[in-house]
């Protein structure tokens, strides 16, 4: 099922991150999709608070990977912009990830869509026509 939201303020983007940790299971992943700038580690921060992770979250642009293990489900968060072979991500073990005991979420997911689950929750952001509002679809 496809959905769409309008995000104006950060409290709407954080509203939106608490849904998707709400639903989040043992497993899942969530493929976040955009632009740079649109909001994905947003997002990304947004459902790590909603999960109970107390640590600072940041982007993994340089280091693919940043591991939180304090909130209801431990999160895996990914950033795969640099990834310029999937050999990068089998050696940290990218799999074993996506079949763990807790939450992926990863950035700029569409370029290694092939790799991913088909039950995969993919998220695109795009910016309004004004480029003031993002728009969130979610399927």
């Amino acid at each position: 099922m496809k959905k769409t939201h309008l995000l104006k303020t950060e409290e709407e983007t954080r509203k939106l991150g608490g849904q998707l940790a709400c639903a989040a299971r043992p497993g899942d992943v969530i493929a976040l999709v955009g632009d740079l700038g649109v909001g994905k580690t947003t997002l990304a921060k947004a459902i790590a608070a909603a999960l109970g992770i107390t640590e600072d979250v940041t982007s993994p642009t340089f280091t693919l990977l940043c591991q939180y293990e304090t909130g209801r489900l431990p999160l895996y968060h990914f950033d795969v912009y640099r990834v310029h072979e999937e050999d990068e991500l089998f050696e940290i073990g990218f799999q074993e990830y996506l079949n763990g005991e807790g939450l992926c979420v990863i950035e700029w997911a569409d370029l290694v869509k092939a790799l991913l689950p088909p039950e995969t929750l993919w998220v695109h952001l795009t910016w309004d026509a004004t480029g003031t509002e993002r728009i969130c679809t979610v399927e």
